[in-house]
């Protein structure tokens, strides 16, 4: 009828140690990427920008608002 004895700080100290592992889990799904990954999406939004700038239409500056 005895239970095994269990030393609390031990089992605190291995909560803590699973929560933290769990935490870098995660972290490391969301952040974790590697360098060509980053390069990629990088190199995507840059495209996309040049694109965006090169359907723009620029309108002549107009010299009558010129209030001097």
């Amino acid at each position: 009828m005895t239970g095994d004895v269990v030393n609390l700080r031990q089992f605190r100290k291995q909560k803590v140690r699973t929560e933290k592992d769990k935490a870098a889990e995660q972290n490391r799904i969301s952040f974790g990427r590697t360098k060509a990954e980053k390069q990629l999406t990088k190199t995507l939004n840059d495209k996309a920008s040049k694109a965006l700038d090169q359907g723009k239409r620029e309108t002549p500056l107009d010299d009558t608002d010129d209030k001097t």
